[in-house]
């Protein structure tokens, strides 16, 4: 998020802009550590929207954020998202769904036990009740890529038109009272030194909250630690969408043959936001493991071959992305809390906050239904798919 409205600012609107990245290795950062795919199959028209406009830019980010000969290649691959439901409520939602999704040139098939099975022989169906695919198509496509990569070709791309980094930690901002409302003229650093500005974003990931604070603004945004297993099977599926079982275990296939990635939501007794070093194996071998190998029979054999954590910058209120000015501060923006889809929103969300720093108002894609001004109206924008 930061990189992208930094690159947006500097490219479109000739802005000079710094950012202040706390940890310039991105050891703890959730851009190196997700599993990073990207989907349409949401249940807000907000966020349909802004992962349309952000698959159109990833799948042209070669030229985009080309730096001389330098083209960027974030190994992006789109064979959709399967979802799957066990329940006739469950389908019933898939169906509504459905019906949002294709108002809104989403283009997703809605699958009986059946059909799942004729489609994906390798699936076990017969508890299910539905499943909806996600298809690719000129609008609309859901698969997986490289975040990290994306990330750096942000980065690389800000840095060629003027953007410059410093490796600091934010510790405090300088204020100034105007009639208009109070703004922020600098940001403290640790080392001492201070950063002076006439806007400040605060795209801090799951500390935003942390650097907030400091502004005495609170953000319901919290850390919130997500286990991802790399396993080998003996079974070719690299064709196979991103599953998400009705438990909530997913799985998707990596390019070689028998590898893949998998998680589930952390267990009740997994704290959430606990050091990213303490991955809870006895989720895979409690949870992920047997509801696998009850969905994939061939996955009754398989060996876990890696395994880290990550961060959800998890938004406690709704589940869904904090974009634009930080009340009551009239120069203060932040893009935060999007509780597992931030990478492949950062496109559309760095672009639409660019243009409301530099123009005061939207011009692409209108981001307004994400505004903060909604925790205190009380009016929640539920998403219903996170997982």
């Amino acid at each position: 998020m930061g990189c992208a409205t930094a690159w947006f600012l500097a490219r479109e609107h000739g802005v000079r802009v710094t950012v202040l990245e706390r940890d310039a290795s991105y050891a703890r950062a959730s851009s190196a550590l997700s599993a990073c795919a990207i989907r349409q199959q949401f249940s807000t028209a907000i966020n349909i929207r802004v992962s349309q406009d952000s698959l159109a830019f990833y799948r042209d980010i070669g030229r985009e954020l080309a730096v001389g000969d330098e083209a960027p290649n974030i190994g992006l691959v789109e064979p959709g998202y399967l979802y799957l439901s066990a329940t006739d409520d469950g389908a019933q939602v898939l169906r509504d769904q459905h019906a949002l999704q294709a108002d809104h040139a989403v283009h997703t098939a809605l699958l009986s036990p059946a059909a799942l099975h004729q489609r994906f022989p390798w699936l076990a169906t017969d508890d299910l009740t539905l499943g909806s695919l996600g298809l690719s198509t000129a609008t609309s496509g859901e698969g997986w890529f490289d975040g990290y990569a994306a990330m750096q070709a942000f980065r690389r791309a800000a840095i060629a038109v003027g953007v410059q980094f410093v490796e600091e930690e934010a510790t405090g901002f300088t204020i100034e009272a105007h009639e208009a409302g109070h703004r922020v003229t600098g940001v403290a650093g640790r080392s001492g030194h201070t950063v002076p500005g006439d806007a400040v974003v605060i795209a801090a990931g799951a500390w935003s909250a942390a650097v907030a604070a400091h502004l005495e603004v609170s953000l319901p945004v919290y850390a919130r630690k997500r286990d991802v297993f790399a396993i080998e099977a003996d079974v070719d599926l690299r064709d196979a969408p991103l599953l998400i079982d009705p438990t909530g275990v997913w799985f998707r296939p990596e390019l070689t043959r028998g590898q893949f990635l998998c998680g589930a939501p952390p267990r009740g007794e997994d704290a959430d936001d606990v050091p990213l070093d303490r991955v809870d194996h006895g989720l895979f071998d409690e949870v992920i493991w047997p509801t696998l190998a009850a969905r994939v029979p061939a996955f009754d054999r398989l060996k876990v071959t890696a395994s880290w954590a990550g961060y959800y910058e998890m938004n406690d209120f709704d589940h869904n992305g904090l974009v634009g000015r930080l009340a009551p501060y009239a120069n203060v923006f932040t893009a935060c809390g999007f509780s597992g889809h931030g990478l492949q929103q950062a496109p559309a969300v760095g672009r639409g906050l660019a243009e409301l720093i530099a123009t005061g108002q939207y011009l692409t894609l209108d981001l307004s239904p994400l505004r903060v001004d909604r925790i205190a109206e009380g009016r929640p924008l539920l998403e219903r798919n996170v997982i």
